[in-house]
C-alpha cells in the first residue's frame, strides 16, 4: 500500500530557484519537497468516500502541487492525471511518482485539445482561493469532464462564527496573510461557492466542512454534477 511520503527531497535546479524567487513568503508555492501537506490528511477521507460513490475511473487534479495527493488517489484504483503551474511541483511529481501522468499548465490554458471529455472526475484542492478569475477553473473542468462528470472543489471555510472568532482574537493578519505572494485573493462562504457552481452549470450534490468542528472548520468541500 502507498504510504504518505514525508522525506524532503531537495530540488536545486533553476526552476526551483525561480519558484522560490516568485514566492518569497508563501512556502507552499516553492515545492522543493515531496511531502504531503496538512490539508491532504483531512480532505482525503471525504474525497475517497465521494469518489467511491461516483464509481469513477479517471480523475484530473487541477492544481496538483507536488503530486502527492494525486498519487495517493491513484493507488486506490483511479487512473489519475495531475497538472499545476509550478515547474518545481511538476518536476517533483514526475520524479517521485513516475506511474502517474503529470503536466505543467496555467489555469488559462485550454485543455480541450488534448483532454476534451476524458475524465469522470475533476478535483481542485485549495486552489480556487488563489485565482483572480475563479471561473477559469470551471472552464477547465468543463473541458476535461465527460458529460455528467463530477467536479470536487475544496477551499478554506469562511462563516459567521469563524470570522467572529478571528475578529475577537485579532487574528485577521495571520489568517488573511496580506503579504503572502500568490496568496488567497478569494474568500468563499458556502453560499457563494454554491452560487458559482450553479452559475457554471453544475448541480450541487454534497457539501462537507472538514478540519476542526464545523463552525470553525479549516475547509469546505463541495461536489457538483455537470448538467
Amino acid at each position: 500500500m502507498y504510504i504518505y511520503k514525508r522525506v524532503s527531497k531537495k530540488m536545486n535546479d533553476s526552476r526551483t530557484k525561480t519558484d522560490r524567487e516568485q514566492s518569497l513568503v508563501a512556502k507552499e508555492f516553492i515545492w522543493d519537497t515531496s511531502t504531503n501537506t496538512e490539508v491532504h490528511f483531512y480532505v482525503e477521507p471525504v474525497l475517497r468516500k465521494w469518489l467511491n460513490s461516483e464509481k469513477a475511473n479517471t480523475l484530473l487534479d487541477l492544481g496538483c502541487g507536488n503530486g502527492a495527493l494525486t498519487a495517493r488517489l491513484n493507488q486506490f484504483g483511479l487512473l489519475c492525471t495531475g497538472t499545476d503551474f509550478s515547474d518545481s511541483g511538476i518536476q517533483i511529481a514526475q520524479a517521485t511518482f513516475p506511474n502517474v501522468n503529470f503536466f505543467q499548465s496555467v489555469m488559462q490554458d485550454d485543455l480541450a485539445q488534448k483532454y476534451q471529455s476524458q475524465f469522470d472526475v475533476v478535483i481542485s484542492v485549495e486552489v480556487i482561493e488563489h485565482l483572480l478569475l475563479p471561473r477559469q477553473l470551471f472552464e477547465r473542468a468543463k473541458e476535461a469532464l465527460k458529460p455528467g462528470g463530477t467536479l470536487i472543489i475544496t477551499t478554506p471555510y469562511h462563516g459567521y462564527w469563524k470570522n467572529l472568532a478571528l475578529a475577537l482574537a485579532n487574528k485577521y493578519d495571520s489568517h488573511w496573510h496580506p503579504l503572502r505572494d500568490y496568496g488567497h485573493v478569494k474568500f468563499f462562504s458556502i453560499s457563494t461557492l454554491e452560487k458559482l457552481f450553479e452559475e457554471q452549470g453544475f448541480l450541487v450534490e454534497s457539501i462537507c466542512r472538514v478540519g476542526r468542528i464545523p463552525a470553525f472548520a479549516r475547509s469546505v468541500m463541495i461536489k457538483g454534477k455537470l448538467l
